[in-house]
């Protein structure tokens, strides 16, 4: 018998509710997999970029090295260019940063920040 996966993309939650979570994940990390959630439901489906990317980059600056959120936010920055067409100098600088971590250690930053920094290039028409 064969079970079938079903995937959900995560609603995006009011901002109050995702700050509280991210900023629990980053004092524990035993919360990550919370964290992921709200992220993931921000950058997808948030209409306020400004917050979105606020919250990118806190994450992406005070997330302990090989945190998986790291390569998340990254990938989050990704679907951000993707939506809005732009990006702050402070979100571009920080998914270079991020990919090019990952490219040197994978186990400090996963792949998805790869895929992160194509999405933006791609949608923001740089380098």
């Amino acid at each position: 018998m064969h079970s079938h996966l079903i995937f959900h993309n995560p609603a995006a939650l009011p901002h109050d509710v995702v700050v509280a979570v991210l900023e629990r994940a980053l004092a524990d990390r035993a919360h990550e997999p919370d964290a992921a959630d709200a992220l993931v439901g921000s950058a997808l489906n948030d209409d306020d970029r400004e917050f979105v990317e606020h919250w990118c980059v806190q994450v992406g600056t005070r997330a302990v090295p090989g945190s998986p959120l790291l390569g998340l936010v990254g990938l989050c920055l990704g679907h951000t260019a993707r939506r809005f067409g732009r990006l702050s100098d402070e979100a571009v600088a920080l998914a270079r940063s991020l990919a090019a971590r990952a490219e040197v250690d994978p186990s400090d930053v996963d792949g998805r920040a790869l895929d992160g920094l194509d999405d933006v290039r791609n949608f923001l028409h740089l380098w």
